[in-house]
């Protein structure tokens, strides 16, 4: 995906189980949990271009909250910093090749940054 794409979406839930249902027969997403990332149920609609995982709820993550492809995770939030948003979460490693991180815009919203390849 290129630069500025969304290309994930997490959405938090309480019951992993009573949610996979609920999105899959809402919806018709396929939902699995994929080797490496047990207890993080991905979900893939109908289009197979779509998708993102069903996250536990926590402090702080309690709304579904979109990902965004970017070429540097690390010049994209020194840039979000420097335009009057703030880091929410610095750079993780998600696998060898591939990082998250979540910045605030000005007013609040929390977007994913993704950089990499899974």
């Amino acid at each position: 995906m290129a630069h500025g794409d969304i290309t994930h979406i997490d959405i938090p839930v309480a019951d992993m189980d009573a949610a996979s249902a609920f999105y899959s027969g809402l919806f018709g997403w396929q939902i699995a949990e994929i080797p490496g990332f047990e207890g993080y149920p991905m979900w893939q609609a109908p289009n197979k271009i779509s998708g993102g995982g069903l996250a536990p709820r926590e402090d702080g993550f309690t709304h579904p909250r979109s990902y965004v492809e970017v070429d540097s995770i690390d010049d994209v939030l020194t840039q979000a910093t420097v335009s009057g948003g703030s880091v929410v979460m610095e750079k993780s490693q998600i696998s060898q090749t591939s990082w998250f991180a979540v910045l605030a815009d000005p007013d609040g919203n929390h977007i994913g940054l993704y950089e990499g390849t899974t």
